[in-house]
């Protein structure tokens, strides 16, 4: 009797354990069954690099969106639920967004915010449009995000809140010859890394377009942390700046370097210098003939702008750099959507993403182009003595 007991109770709990299984499994591969959040709260998912190589940028995002949650389920939540995130952590690691997509998608989110970087975004694609989920990427801002241009297709359930890369390579390229006068130019990229690359190739193409020369390219790679073979090159060959369209933690190591070397030439960059660790890395008067593009600006005198600067010192203690209000941006986004959409069903948000018109944001007013690009305004800003200067607002001509 004893052994039957024992029996029995193992095959109940055999039992249990794969009703619950196939439970988890229906939910999370559903066959692209539509997410619909519980009755209490609206789930979320908050996929972001909050350790690893990119940090700053994962946990500036998600900084923005908590405190964009915060705002909203203060206010009563949105369709009278509050908004439940679920944030996890990805580590800077590709097969991990993945890995973490397929968690949150079984835990009943109605879309993932996130990650940050194009890589990431990429990867956890397949998963979230095979199970019917949206995505809204903060900042992943390489064109092949929402478009294949392979099949010439658009990815329906991939959203992105920031300008796209050529576009920022165009406004860099106009604002360089047409407004400071610079004629002959330098180009360093991450060989490894495609933002990188990309936003090489692309600047090159605008520049040389209107009448502008690349007289040296140079090369590394992104685990490098000495630079001066190449700016040694580069000096050589009298460049009147060097456009170097990498990340903060890169960029700060070779703008040191060069000028340790005595070159006083400016540099030009990308959103991705956009980091409070840069100017720790580069020291602030190093930085000093410095110009990036980026999505806002700390000194715009917007009042929506300024309203939300101060909310995020009150509570982070620290000054939003652009990730954090591109995070901000993304979940009033995803709220507005779900307004629209009139219900919490994933389906239905992306329906209401694809019909989004002129909202408001901190990075500026968003709308949709058939491609799910913002069509929205790029900063130009300089770096004085370590602190972010806002030169003008530029349109990419279209």
């Amino acid at each position: 009797m004893k052994v039957f007991k024992k029996k029995g109770t193992a095959y109940v709990a055999l039992f249990t354990a794969l009703v619950f299984l196939f439970g988890v499994f229906a939910s999370g591969c559903g066959g692209g069954d539509t997410q619909t959040a519980d009755e209490d709260s609206i789930k979320v998912g908050v996929n972001f690099e909050l350790s690893g190589e990119v940090a700053t940028y994962g946990t500036s995002c998600k900084n923005g969106i908590m405190l964009a949650f915060e705002e909203v389920n203060e206010q009563g939540g949105v369709l009278g639920k509050k908004i439940e995130a679920l944030v996890q952590d990805n580590k800077s690691q590709n097969r991990e967004a993945r890995n973490i997509a397929e968690r949150l998608i079984s835990d009943g989110v109605v879309a993932i915010l996130g990650p940050a970087v194009t890589g990431a975004v990429q990867s956890e694609e397949p998963v979230a449009t095979a199970a019917k989920v949206p995505i809204l990427a903060p900042a992943a801002t390489a064109p092949e995000v929402t478009f294949d241009e392979k099949t010439n297709k658009v990815k329906d359930f991939v959203f992105r809140v920031c300008i796209i890369d050529p576009d920022q390579s165009q406004v860099m390229a106009n604002y360089i010859y047409d407004e400071l006068g610079l004629k002959n130019g330098a180009i360093m990229v991450d060989k490894n890394n495609d933002y990188s690359v990309g936003l090489g190739e692309t600047f090159k193409e605008f520049f040389t377009a209107k009448g502008g020369k690349i007289v040296a390219e140079e090369g590394f790679i992104s685990t490098d942390t000495a630079f001066k073979p190449q700016l040694t090159s580069i000096a050589a060959k009298k460049p009147d700046f060097i456009y170097v369209p990498a990340y903060y933690n890169q960029v700060g190591l070779i703008v040191k370097q060069a000028r340790e070397l005595g070159i006083d030439l400016p540099f030009m960059g990308a959103d991705g210098w956009d980091s409070p660790k840069l100017v720790e890395l580069a020291g602030a008067e190093n930085l000093n003939k410095c110009y990036f593009t980026n999505h806002y600006s700390v000194e715009d005198p917007s009042e929506r702008i300024q309203n939300f600067i101060k909310a995020y010192e009150e509570k982070y203690n620290a000054t939003p750099d652009a990730f954090a209000a591109l995070g901000y941006d993304t979940a009033y986004l995803l709220v507005e959507a779900i307004k629209q959409a009139g219900e919490a069903d994933s389906v239905k948000i992306q329906q209401a993403l694809e019909n989004i018109e002129g909202f408001e944001g901190v990075t500026g007013k968003l709308s949709y182009d058939e491609k799910h690009n913002p069509i929205k305004e790029i900063s130009i800003i300089e770096v004085v003595d370590g602190k972010q200067k806002l030169i003008k607002k530029m349109q990419p001509d279209k």
